[in-house]
């Protein structure tokens, strides 16, 4: 018994080492088997021996029984939140107005560090071990959320940590430390993903979601999400730690605790702006959802000599980032017709300004996701905007309901032709039949022309109405018989602008193959599987001719696209289209394939991307191709990543369900730059 006994400490020193590895400094030496092994055993024994269960034993995360209300926690001291600059001349304000409190000559020094969207908690330990957690509540008085921060991983359930290798540093008898709940945004993603596929409601954003579950009354549902912790401030202690804030960060990641590593010091202020505003630039490339980056004077003495104003401490003041989220009204509903049929919603808004942009208009992505957030005309809706990624809905809020909102019906008829609408099985998409659509044409002309496919400069959406509007063209090829004469009888065309269109749509004949092949708008044939295409055939004709069998033998062309390619080469009305392509003298055979650099950083990896990114797809695929990967259009056994952006959609969830590991842009950078 003596034995078992010490071998349950060392199961339990280990475990604690090991997370703390893990959790603290995202550095483990052993195998997530290797973890389980050890966890497992340390199970079993205590099941043989519940009266040796510790509270800081780290079995005890699994949760517990169901609380029936929260218990109110006064805080030791007050747990204040930030003043708000919006600029670096604010935070230069800020600081004119502190430095009259400064003693003359007392040297100062700044700490920056980001600032977490995520949930206050704040956790007390009696002799190196947690005893309660609560929220920040109102500053004076939380709510005891104990059995859901145990929960937690990067919870330190007894510190220091205690091992042969962790340095060894003494705590005080009585610690209070306050950090920010989160979940990372790539595990949001995830964990949203995961809930739309079996068909529950999604969380509108990973600070919500985080809250959310640590309010929870069953702490066993806190222990299934994916939440985080990072630590920033020692509220109260009876004993002695670092006086300063960059000093007390290393302190706390020593004894057990996560911080951020984007935290630097600084001798003067406007360093200390410099290194504030650089993240704005780069705010993605952080873990979490960060709102703003933090400046505090880093000798922690001043800062309580400074004093507070109101609910603000003197001594800090958060450099808030743009936002990328508001609320406003959805006054309607639009439909955009696709070239291929697909019916796109569109919500019309009352307009809101987004991180300095005006926001009218945002994507509701299809039917089923507008059924599946229960969106409503005149709703109240949160609207999102990351970099220049298209804003989009992410919810309504349910709470702002007056009775008057609409429930959103799919169409049974285009609005454009009256047609009746079709939805083909599997497929979420409703599609208008109707080949001869206006709304339809409008669209595949617009693709045609742009700059991933045959990049004809100044033929833009508003010309390719005039041309149709005046029955100039009634498909693509007729672009290539547009007449001078043509031109100076639309409005707005005068002699210089008319040879400049003509002289564009010329230059489009010279495009690449690949170019041709992106320009005739086959369903799920993106520029990927298009390069790959006008490599194995090499001209329009052989392609043209392919049958699927042909077609699934090449790398990134599975069973859909070479059915969805056979289906449309084999239309009258398209072997019609491409004949007259040809005539019109556009270039259909394809330049001697181009071998990826066979020494590249990603030499052998195979990528697939989805989702909106900060830039073009077809620029993030360059990237990777330039460091020797390979980019195609669908996830297999054979994908290594997939690089997932704003509403990634299925192919995140087959990646997940294959095991195949998931990038962030910012993690792609990461690894380019590695």
């Amino acid at each position: 018994m003596p034995d078992l006994k010490t071998r349950l400490a060392e199961l339990r020193e280990q475990v604690n080492f090991h997370n703390y590895r893990y959790h603290v400094l995202d550095d483990p030496i052993i195998s997530d088997v290797e973890y389980d092994r050890l966890l497992n055993e340390l199970k079993r024994i205590e099941a043989e021996h519940p009266e040796w269960v510790t509270p800081d034993s780290p079995t005890q995360r699994v949760g517990g029984q169901v609380s029936e209300r929260f218990a109110k926690v006064p805080h030791p001291a007050p747990i204040l939140s930030l003043a708000n600059a919006f600029s670096g001349d604010e935070v230069r304000e800020w600081y004119a107005r502190i430095s009259k409190l400064i003693p003359e000559g007392r040297p100062v020094q700044f700490t920056v560090e980001p600032k977490i969207d995520g949930l206050s908690v704040v956790l007390h330990y009696r002799a190196g071990v947690f005893v309660q957690g609560a929220t920040r509540g109102d500053g004076t008085i939380g709510e005891d959320i104990t059995p859901n921060l145990r929960t937690v991983r990067g919870v330190p359930l007894k510190i220091p940590v205690e091992s042969k290798t962790a340095r060894k540093v003494t705590v005080p008898a009585s610690l209070v430390v306050r950090g920010e709940a989160f979940i990372e945004t790539q595990a949001f993603e995830a964990m949203n993903a995961q809930i739309e596929k079996e068909g529950g409601k999604t969380f509108a954003n990973p600070r919500n979601a985080a809250a959310g579950f640590l309010r929870q009354l069953d702490s066993r549902v806190t222990a299934k999400r994916p939440i985080s912790l990072l630590c920033y401030q020692i509220v109260a202690t009876d004993g002695d730690t670092p006086r300063s804030q960059f000093g007390l960060l290393d302190y706390l990641k020593t004894i057990g605790f996560p911080v951020t590593d984007a935290v630097r010091r600084f001798d003067s202020l406007e360093k200390a702006i410099a290194y504030a505003e650089s993240w704005r630039a780069k705010r993605d490339t952080l873990a979490f959802e960060a709102d703003g980056v933090v400046i505090k004077i880093d000798d922690l003495d001043l800062q309580r000599d400074l004093g507070i104003v109101g609910k603000d401490p003197r001594g800090a003041i958060a450099l808030k980032f743009p936002a990328r989220e508001a609320t406003t009204t959805l006054l309607n509903l639009g439909i955009n017709i696709g070239r291929t049929g697909i019916m796109a919603p569109y919500a019309i808004l009352e307009p809101v300004n987004v991180g300095g942009v005006t926001i009218e208009r945002a994507t509701l992505h299809n039917f089923d996701d507008i059924a599946r957030k229960d969106i409503r005309i005149r709703d109240r809706v949160i609207v999102k905007r990351s970099g220049d990624v298209i804003p989009y809905i992410s919810g309504p809020v349910v709470a702002a309901r007056t009775g008057k909102e609409q429930v959103i019906a799919p169409p049974k008829k285009c609005p454009f032709c009256d047609t009746p609408t079709i939805r083909r099985e599997g497929e979420v998409a409703i599609y208008c039949p109707n080949r001869d659509c206006p709304g339809r044409l409008d669209r595949a002309v617009q693709f045609f022309v742009s700059r991933g496919a045959m990049d004809i400069d100044g033929l833009g959406d508003k010309i390719a109405s005039q041309l149709i509007e005046a029955g100039l063209i009634e498909d693509v090829a007729d672009l290539y018989s547009i007449t001078r004469d043509q031109l100076l009888e639309l409005e707005g065309f005068a002699d210089k602008k008319a040879d400049k269109l003509l002289a564009s749509i010329a230059a489009s004949k010279s495009r690449p193959l690949a170019r041709l092949i992106v320009a005739l708008g086959i369903p799920h044939v993106g520029d990927v599987a298009a390069e790959a295409l006008a490599a194995h055939f090499g001209s329009i004709d052989r392609f043209m001719r392919a049958s699927e069998d042909e077609l699934t033998q090449i790398e990134g062309i599975g069973p859909t696209i070479a059915a969805s390619i056979v289906d449309w080469t084999r239309r009258r009305e398209h072997i019609a289209l491409v004949a007259r392509l040809k005539k019109a003298g556009i270039n259909t055979i394809a330049e001697k394939a181009r071998s990826s650099p066979a020494g590249g950083r990603l030499a052998g990896k195979t990528f697939v991307i989805t989702g909106a990114l900060s830039k073009p797809r077809d620029e993030i695929a360059a990237l990777i191709k330039a460091a020797g990967g390979k980019v195609t259009d669908n996830v297999s056994q054979k994908t290594d990543y997939v690089v997932a952006g704003e509403a990634p959609g299925s192919k995140l969830s087959k990646a997940q369900q294959l095991g195949v590991k998931v990038l962030d842009e910012a993690a792609l950078n990461r690894l380019l730059k590695s």
